[in-house]
């Protein structure tokens, strides 16, 4: 997709993508490289300008240097480490500070600066998070703000070349979007050129001039992503398009009812229903290892999606659900510990001969779900929330079978639709129950019971790396409990999750 775009250079940070997804806000596409991989970068004569983000290091342990970035000639702006980064390659230093500042902090802007242009505050409040200090100015450079423990927050170099200590892409920055805004339409001359509707068309062209008159097989799994994939292609190619949706018996109450509903009736759209449920509850039988059940639930879509496709061997192309965080992520070569294993399943063989086709892959969730609301799917598909790719194996604590999932289905079917019915569903980001591994002593109707354990789970989030419960009002909550312990046989008792991520993860598994 040929486009004037800001190019975004990664150091670690956690913001990085939202940088990205700040600036196509705008209007502006942007797309995001490893420094490591810049040299490789082919568009370079579609860039309007260069964003260097923050990350975890310190400059004066790095061997980082940005002089070939500096030599395109083009306007670059340095965020926090991506700052540092730019002093120390025109000749200055950065030193550990006296004072760290983590957090919000005030500054004192120069509103002449073409950067602060319209923010007519002199003091803003912004977001700080450094430990490091600019402490030798390069030759010309001119500070634009500062505060008491920090004498360079910010600096230009001939209009051209700028510096934040600062994040202006959160939300904590007093008018960080205007600052973003004036780098790309004040300093890079960029146009408002990154549209719905200008990506739908671009897309639908990409995929036709890709795909010619070959065919296309597709895992849909009734998901934002795989949905929107399906519905895009469709109108690309049409008939020469076929889904294929595997009911692992995991997933959502009523899915392949409802998937078979929208695509084969109201899209005329093909799907191929493979029922597997058997192969995945027999493999996983007497499993009760999270890790393990993610990789049993991985292999056994592997094994029934490659044999499903080998008897269509006449379709060239494998489309896949992939998006942008996913490519970015991939890319990462990560010193993180792992805390669990991607709940998305893959890994197909190379040995299916199949060309891959990822539609979505230049573009963010929030971009991916305009994408699905343009082209006319049902908000019920394009708001839906997060969903693993283990489905209910992972909010099964224990052994997965089929009574258990039944157990499960019914209850978080209650759930949603309390949240739905309450008009609370936008509200939340993920909401969904587990199904504990213990039994509990009940009375119904009389009678002593000794019955499952359903414990609700709701969270409230901007990135999912942090998350904070939903506050439900208690009338709301016992509404919701007694329809799961008078609707689904099998519970007695309903807890409300309240722990916060960290420390705990938003999945229970």
């Amino acid at each position: 997709m040929a486009e004037n775009k800001i190019l975004i250079i990664d150091f670690g940070s956690q913001y990085t993508q939202l940088i990205a997804r700040r600036v196509r806000e705008l209007g502006v596409l942007s797309m995001v490289v490893s420094l490591e991989d810049f040299p490789n970068y082919p568009d370079r004569d579609q860039l309007l300008g260069v964003i260097l983000s923050g990350g975890p290091d310190s400059v004066y342990d790095s061997k980082h240097h940005v002089k070939d970035i500096l030599e395109l000639n083009i306007p670059v702006l340095g965020i926090c480490y991506g700052m540092h980064i730019l002093v120390k390659s025109l000749g200055g230093r950065v030193s550990k500070s006296d004072i760290r500042e983590y957090g919000k902090a005030g500054v004192d802007i120069d509103a002449t600066s073409v950067l602060f242009k319209g923010v007519k505050k002199p003091h803003i409040n912004v977001w700080m998070s450094h430990g490091d200090s600019v402490t030798d100015v390069p030759a010309g450079m001119k500070v634009i703000a500062h505060n008491d423990s920090t004498p360079v927050v910010a600096f230009e170099l001939v209009t051209r070349i700028f510096g934040l200590q600062f994040h202006p892409e959160v939300t904590h920055t007093d008018q960080g979007r205007k600052i973003i805004s004036n780098f790309l339409f004040q300093v890079c001359g960029a146009k408002k050129s990154w549209t719905i509707k200008r990506i739908e068309q671009d897309l639908i062209n990409d995929i036709r001039n890709t795909v010619g008159d070959k065919k296309v097989i597709l895992g849909l799994s009734g998901g934002v992503d795989s949905s929107v994939s399906a519905v895009l292609i469709h109108r690309a190619i049409g008939p020469q398009l076929k889904c294929v949706f595997v009911d692992t018996g995991l997933l959502r109450l009523n899915e392949k009812e409802d998937v078979e509903n929208l695509f084969v009736k109201n899209l005329n759209i093909k799907v191929d229903f493979v029922n597997a449920r058997r192969k995945f509850f027999d493999a996983l039988a007497n499993q009760d290892d999270p890790e393990r059940k993610r990789k049993i639930v991985g292999r056994c879509f592997v094994e029934v999606f490659q044999h499903h496709i080998r008897k269509n061997a006449n379709y060239d192309f494998l489309a896949q659900g992939t998006i942008y965080p996913d490519v970015i992520e991939s890319a990462v070569n990560s010193k993180s510990k792992t805390i669990k294993s991607h709940h998305n399943v893959g890994g197909l063989p190379k040995d299916l001969k199949f060309k891959l086709l990822e539609p979505l892959r230049i573009l963010f969730k929030d971009e991916v779900r305009r994408l699905g609301t343009s082209m006319g799917i049902p908000r019920s598909i394009i708001q839906r929330h997060p969903f693993p790719g283990p489905g209910l194996g992972v909010r099964i604590l224990g052994e997965v079978n089929r009574k258990n999932a039944s157990i499960l289905q019914k209850a978080d079917h209650v759930f949603i639709d309390e949240l739905v019915k309450s008009g609370q569903y936008d509200m939340v980001s993920q909401a969904f129950c587990v199904l504990l591994p213990v039994k509990s002593v009940g009375v119904m109707g009389d009678k002593r019971t000794y019955e499952n354990v359903i414990c609700v789970r709701s969270v409230n989030t901007i990135d999912f790396m942090t998350a904070k419960i939903s506050k439900f009002k208690f009338e709301f909550l016992e509404k919701v409990a007694n329809r799961i312990v008078n609707e689904v046989d099998g519970v007695n008792r309903v807890a409300y999750d309240i722990t916060s991520k960290p420390p705990a993860t938003i999945e229970w598994e």
